[in-house]
């Protein structure tokens, strides 16, 4: 399986994965999962929001146990994030038929479509859709670079956009769902443990600053004549880095847009867009408030005007209790076996996340020896992948062939 998805939207410069939303990559991902579902004999399903599931066992009996994650990928990501989670959830389902167990509960494998937002920039928009947190009325006001719309991709990859919306009855059939992912950080390479359950999602957002000021000519405008708005924003950057210090939260400057964009050419608009995580609420909202207070102390020296935009936001997600603790109790009997099962927040959004609210989700990390992630330098060491293959599968047959 990791073979063939190896190729999939990888580029031959970057070395990254380019698989983002309703593009050529994303249809062959869609083709090979769905290849996969139907190989094991498995009942395929398309929703109405683009994300795909695979049945074993009937879904109209309810309280489903399901597993999966995402295709797509951040602009020149990893081969981990997200397909990690895909492929082990088929491995594990293999691992299951080997043991021979009988399932008391129908079991589910799905793809969220659209996960890392890299096109429209919007995480997770399938389950956002399918939980009813993105709005139809939104969810059309998503466009690209290129200002296509979301409903243009998606009928230009054949898919009708005017079904898209909240799912609450197929959100219903779900009992539990677990979400495994390669770890964004190296928690689990310092402890020495292969395997992690998550305790909590740090709430995190994204807020857009637009800094304008007055194009001129590069080479004959006096330094002090200008209203440059590539100054207020580079001070931006550097604010955002002391105040996610003092706080010990994150703030990334990731994304930049320059108008008119020429090498000779003032500025006359800057774009920047802000992710900004912490532990808590209070950490983050000190943090992003710190930094728009400096980035309009700036763009008021420099002459330039600021608009700030919050595009999305994520409160912080305690998963379930109950069910972290069964994890922990399922796999805490291979203790004697060498696997531990920390318990460890995280400062990266998932699927999960965004359906903790509407049904009682988990998540379990493998182990990341660089701690690198959304890079092509991502990696997770084959044994690790395999450790997080077998306790999926514990997890999944003690939820499901009870």
């Amino acid at each position: 399986m990791w073979r063939e998805l190896k190729l999939i939207g990888l580029h031959p410069e970057s070395g990254g994965y380019r698989r983002f939303a309703w593009t050529r990559a994303d249809a062959e991902c869609r083709a090979w999962f769905r290849a996969q579902a139907e190989a094991r004999g498995l009942r395929y399903e398309l929703d109405r929001n683009g994300n795909q599931w695979a049945w074993l066992g009937d879904p109209a009996e309810g309280d489903a146990v399901v597993t999966g994650s995402h295709l797509d990928s951040v602009p020149d990501g990893g081969a981990f994030d997200g397909p990690l989670g895909v492929v082990s959830s088929f491995a594990a389902l293999d691992e299951l038929r080997g043991r021979n167990v009988e399932f008391s509960r129908p079991l589910a494998i799905v793809n969220f479509g659209d996960e890392e937002g890299a096109r429209f920039g919007l995480a997770c928009v399938g389950s956002r859709l399918a939980a009813g947190q993105l709005t139809v009325e939104q969810a059309h006001k998503l466009t690209d670079a290129e200002g296509i719309t979301l409903p243009q991709a998606m009928a230009a990859a054949g898919y009708d956009p005017d079904t898209i919306g909240p799912d609450p009855e197929r959100l219903g059939r779900i009992g539990a769902f677990v979400e495994l992912h390669v770890e964004q950080g190296r928690a689990l390479d310092l402890s020495g443990d292969r395997v992690g359950i998550a305790s909590a999602i740090w709430p995190h957002g994204r807020w857009r600053f637009d800094f304008r000021g007055e194009a001129n000519h590069a080479g004959t405008t006096r330094l002090v004549d200008r209203r440059d708005p590539m100054l207020s924003y580079a001070e931006t950057v550097l604010a955002a880095r002391r105040e996610a210090q003092l706080a010990g939260a994150v703030a990334t400057f990731g994304k930049i847009s320059v108008e008119p964009n020429g090498v000779n050419a003032i500025p006359s608009l800057v774009r920047g867009w802000l992710d900004s995580r912490a532990a808590d609420q209070s950490a983050l909202d000190t943090v992003v408030t710190g930094i728009e207070k400096a980035a309009r102390e700036y763009a008021d020296a420099h002459g330039v005007e600021l608009d700030v935009v919050r595009e999305s936001f994520t409160p912080v997600v305690e998963f379930e209790h109950a069910l972290r603790d069964e994890l922990a109790r399922i796999l805490g009997k291979d203790k004697e076996q060498g696997l531990t099962v920390p318990v460890l927040g995280t400062g990266a959004g998932h699927d999960a996340g965004i359906l903790s609210g509407t049904v009682p989700t988990a998540m379990l990390f493998v182990r990341n020896p660089t701690g690198v992630s959304h890079s092509p330098a991502e990696y997770a060491a084959e044994d690790d992948c395999l450790a997080g293959v077998t306790a999926l599968a514990d997890v999944l047959e003690g939820l499901a062939c009870r």
